[in-house]
């Protein structure tokens, strides 16, 4: 074929229209069209085997959550109902649900796009219903999606189809140039028989491509066999990305953090990356599938490689990365939330006067201190870093605060200058209790992460207009260590810093999964309607930024809440929200003793019964009554039915009426408090060490074991057994024992272990 009677049809781009159909919803479930109800069915018997739970739990769950209600709200007073699921399944069903009900209709749209073009057949209807995922409807509506121009289009436009089906059907005997010949058409455009012919195979390489069967085999070729290959850009720019200049793996086996990893690489230009595939298994496996290809003709065996080479493995190799994306991020996002729910629920340092630290340089270290219920009682700077240096002077400033105000316990941040700042905060703890053996300080390092953002925010300047933005900071330093909960919620979750490639993340779909771990967790704890900011209120159940503004205008303009039922007299607040929000709120040395407690108004009346049975009234619960786990579980049994209430609810009842106001933090190991510190000059293999886990990550766990440099557990080193995921083992928060493996001072690295 003579390249100057086809170069005008190579020059056409084959780009597709993609149609108006939506992605799939993520993080909604509600319904915009309602399904048929036989589609509903299925949807409900599919989760329930892919969840494996019960069918009846999971059509009561959608009814909740089809009807309103919030998932902390169901995870907590509705549990008859759904058989005891918390939060964490809860939003894994209500995530799932919204995917296969927006699947559904999905379906519906593309049956109706191919029935318009009056091509639907009982055969495509059966392949469209079976389609478990976005991508198998993809490839079943791929022939039918309008294109733009084509180099097959075009031909097919010059009337060259007729000659492409002649190629498809005939055999190596065939008179394939005479046939072509009758094909000339210099007004179309179709010069030569060979323009013919070269026209003929686009068609045949486009319907090859557009195989329905042939994709699916292919995909299924390039997870079983293929790798995914990076190479260096340039290999004379050194990088963190070196190690992945020459690298391969196969792609069923690649690892979510390689994955992102190498995104990143190519994003930023040090890495080119790509899948492959052995090309004679790809064509066989197109011959295989695609029979009428495999007449032995040269024209279509070139037509069926050009097609795979230029069509079917670049749409290939885009949709498997895509796919391994898409599941490192999933990953990584699942890594991300249960890192933060960790975080979240530390427990908090109650009651401690706690002087807040926040390193520094050149304009010093900045210095809170705050009391118990975190009221900010001094601020000041000192300056015991370079390049001042003015250590005596800081000492006697910060003594002086200590007397003041009884300062028990220092928080210091992590960021800039903190190693120098832990050293002087463990040299003064030491001259403090030579000085006087009933001193009692220690100091925990606190994770800054985020803290600069919410010292610029408004939300910061609101709060404390009084103090600069570098006060505020330390400010809220020495609050995430009395109450991390209360603080950590002022910040967006992203910029806590307990991911990995959180950055990477499709930023809508993370802001969704982190809200709702945020609201999962300010639930779980439940929080003081009469002190809580609006910050930490509009993540109740039921409550948002508005109706929290509303409740604390409310405080200002008629004092503290005294029973529950006044929340019904706040703008805003309705009755479904009060339904959803107040089991959450709390309200200390109010009217009710129950409104203290995290028991739903809606079973104060089967609290009465309760308590008639046990010989008792509710001005006395949390004194007289208490029982062993098994005592609650006999007693919910005998009394549930008798009461008119589910066991589940009676049990957490129980709970709550032996110790009101009950806080779940409390039954946590409690933070690892310091009055030492090690530098890693002093560290040596063999040292065993206590330490507390700071982040999870996909290949290990990085463990402060009180020197400025976290060290690195590795997956292989978190226990004496094969561990899938280093969260099997740890999380964020934990104290663990570990040895130190091996220390490099020069670039700052500390390798440790849990193999004791």
């Amino acid at each position: 074929m003579k390249k100057k009677e086809t170069e005008n049809m190579e020059n056409v781009e084959n780009v597709e229209i993609v149609d108006t159909l939506e992605e799939p919803a993520k993080v909604s479930s509600k319904k915009e069209k309602a399904l048929p109800a036989e589609t509903e069915a299925k949807i409900f018997g599919l989760l329930s085997s892919e969840l494996k739970i019960g069918r009846g739990q999971v059509e009561k769950t959608i009814a909740l959550i089809d009807d309103g209600n919030t998932i902390p709200f169901i995870a907590r007073y509705r549990k008859e109902a759904t058989g005891g699921l918390d939060d964490v399944q809860l939003r894994g069903l209500d995530e799932r649900l919204a995917y296969l009900r927006s699947l559904e209709q999905r379906k519906s749209k593309v049956l109706e796009l191919i029935d318009g073009l009056g091509q639907l057949t009982d055969e495509i209807s059966k392949a469209v219903e079976k389609a478990a995922a976005l991508s198998e409807l993809e490839d079943i509506y791929r022939p039918f999606r309008p294109k733009k121009k084509t180099r097959a289009s075009v031909a097919q436009e010059r009337g060259l189809l007729p000659l492409a089906e002649f190629l498809l059907d005939s055999d190596k005997n065939a008179d394939i140039m005479s046939e072509a010949a009758k094909y000339i058409d210099e007004e179309k455009g179709v010069k030569t028989a060979e323009a013919a012919l070269a026209g003929a195979s686009d068609i045949i390489a486009e319907a090859v491509s557009d195989d329905t069967a042939v994709r699916t085999r292919l995909h299924e070729l390039y997870y079983r066999a293929g790798e995914i290959v990076s190479t260096a850009a340039d290999k004379k720019k050194d990088s963190v990305y070196s190690g992945y200049y020459d690298y391969s793996e196969k792609v069923n086996r690649v690892l979510g953090h390689r994955v992102l990893a190498i995104d990143r690489g190519e994003r930023e230009g040090f890495l080119k990356v790509g899948i492959k595939v052995a090309e004679d298994a790809a064509l066989e496996c197109i011959y295989k599938n695609f029979s009428r290809a495999n007449n032995g003709l040269d024209i279509v065996c070139s037509a069926v490689q050009d097609g795979y080479t230029r069509l079917i493995h670049p749409s290939m190799e885009r949709r498997v990365r895509g796919e391994l994306t898409e599941k490192a991020q999933s990953g990584a996002m699942k890594v991300f939330s249960q890192n933060l729910r960790q975080l979240l629920m530390q427990p908090p340092v109650k009651n401690a006067v706690t002087l807040g630290f926040d390193p520094g340089y050149r304009t010093g270290c900045k210095i809170a201190v705050v009391d118990g219920t975190g009221k900010v009682l001094d601020t000041g700077v000192v300056y015991p870093t370079p390049p001042k240096s003015d250590i005596a002077g800081a000492k006697k400033k910060i003594t002086d605060f200590i007397k003041k105000h009884g300062v028990t316990v220092f928080a210091v941040g992590n960021g800039t200058a903190s190693h120098e700042s832990e050293v002087f905060v463990a040299e003064l703890i030491k001259e403090l209790a030579a000085e006087d053996s009933g001193v009692k300080l220690s100091y925990m390092m606190v994770s800054e992460a985020g803290a600069s953002v919410y010292s610029a925010s408004p939300l910061a300047a609101e709060e404390f207009p009084e103090y600069d933005v570098s006060l505020r900071s330390a400010v809220s330093i020495a609050r995430r260590l009395q109450d991390p909960l209360a603080e950590l919620v002022k910040i967006d979750p992203k910029a806590i810093g307990v991911g990995q490639y959180q950055h990477d993340m499709p930023p809508a779909e993370l802001s969704a999964h982190l809200s709702g771990v945020v609201e999962d967790c300010v639930n779980s704890v439940g929080v003081d309607v009469n002190t809580a900011s609006p910050s930490l209120l509009k993540f109740i159940a039921g409550v948002n930024a508005g109706i929290a503004k509303n409740i604390v205008e409310w405080r200002s303009e008629n004092g503290v809440f005294t029973n529950r039922k006044q929340l019904l007299s706040v703008k805003k607040l309705g009755k479904k929200a009060y339904e959803q929000c107040a089991g959450f709120l709390r309200i200390t040395d109010g009217d009710n003793k129950l409104d203290n407690t995290a028991v739903h108004p809606e079973s104060y009346a089967f609290v009465q019964k309760y308590l008639d049975i046990c010989g008792g009234g509710i001005s006395h619960i949390g004194d007289s009554i208490s029982h062993t786990k098994e005592e609650i579980q006999k007693i919910a049994q005998k009394i549930a039915v008798e009461i008119g209430v589910g066991v589940p609810t009676l049990t957490d009842i129980i709970k709550e009426l032996e110790k009101p106001g009950r806080d779940p933090r409390d039954e946590l190991p409690q933070p690892l408090l310091r009055t030492d510190v090690l530098d890693i000059n002093s560290l040596s293999a063999g040292m065993e060490l206590e330490g507390t886990v700071r982040n999870v990550i996909d290949f290990g766990a990085f463990v402060d074991i009180g020197v400025h440099q976290d060290g690195l557990v590795h997956v292989s080193q978190l226990a004496n057994r094969r561990v899938a995921h280093p969260l099997d083992v740890v999380k964020v928060g934990d104290i663990v024992k570990v040895r130190v493996l091996s220390v490099d001072t020069e670039k700052k690295r500390i390798s440790l272990t849990m193999k004791m």
